[in-house]
């Protein structure tokens, strides 16, 4: 067997999936993408993981969908989580973005696909689809106009550009800037800052935030019931009320 495309290791309550395909700017394959699906599943199936960081070897975060396995008939879609076992579909917890280089295409719609984004302040993003008469179909379209105002997300899509990291900063797509070289260490302290506080109300906070978008005015508290009430009634928000009166820190289980 080759070595993985996907390098996945654990800093404490974090899970971080490091794309490892530099002879190809981590174009994302059929492999890696079944491969981050299979860490995703992880993050959500385990209590003592809370967050997860998603970042690229060697440089560069992800230059899109490798087109030499698209010329060979071959798209990196899982199924039920779509384009790099992702975009369709990301995990019940919280994914932050590390981006050092380029994230285009393909690679810009996971970092879409994440909720918190941490880039060096050389990177650059970009949906150059429409230079190749193709469109961005694994979200851009779909997530690029909810995030940024909306005559920049049509300029981004209909000319293609390059767009700077600071740029990005500037209408606050990017959380954090970091100095080349340093996004992955300036997402672990972002990732720790979030995993500090209890796991299944981050992932409950996420989901409400997520999917309350589209949510009448006048179902949205009954709608959200479903998801906050567990974390209201879990070991956790009673041992975080005990750890407030003790003045401690809170030990989480995740459950």
């Amino acid at each position: 067997m080759s070595a993985p495309e996907l390098k996945v290791s654990e800093h404490g309550r974090v899970l971080v999936l490091e794309m490892d395909r530099p002879e190809a700017r981590n174009a994302m394959s059929l492999r890696m993408a079944h491969e981050i699906a299979d860490a995703l599943d992880l993050l959500d199936s385990r209590p003592d993981l809370s967050v997860g960081v998603i970042t690229g070897a060697n440089k560069t975060f992800c230059s899109g969908m490798d087109l030499k396995g698209f010329a060979r008939g071959e798209r990196p879609v899982v199924e039920g989580r779509g384009f790099a076992g992702l975009v369709q579909k990301p995990p019940r917890k919280p994914l932050i973005a590390a981006v050092e280089g380029y994230a285009l295409a393909g690679g810009f719609e996971i970092v879409l696909a994440c909720d918190l984004v941490v880039a060096s302040r050389e990177a650059k993003f970009g949906l150059p689809e429409v230079k190749r008469g193709l469109t961005a179909a694994a979200g851009g379209l779909l997530r690029l106009q909810r995030r940024i105002p909306y005559h920049l997300a049509m300029e981004l899509v209909l000319t293609g550009r390059m767009w700077p990291a600071t740029e990005a900063a500037d209408v606050h797509l990017v959380n954090r800037l970091a100095d080349p070289g340093h996004a992955l260490s300036t997402a672990l302290e972002l990732a720790d800052e979030v995993a500090a506080n209890a796991p299944l109300a981050l992932a409950a906070s996420k989901q409400v935030i997520v999917r309350s978008q589209d949510w009448p005015l006048d179902e949205m508290f009954e709608r959200q019931h479903e998801y906050v009430q567990p974390v209201r009634e879990s070991a956790d928000a009673k041992e975080g009320a005990r750890a407030f009166v003790e003045k401690r820190q809170p030990r989480w289980t995740g459950t």
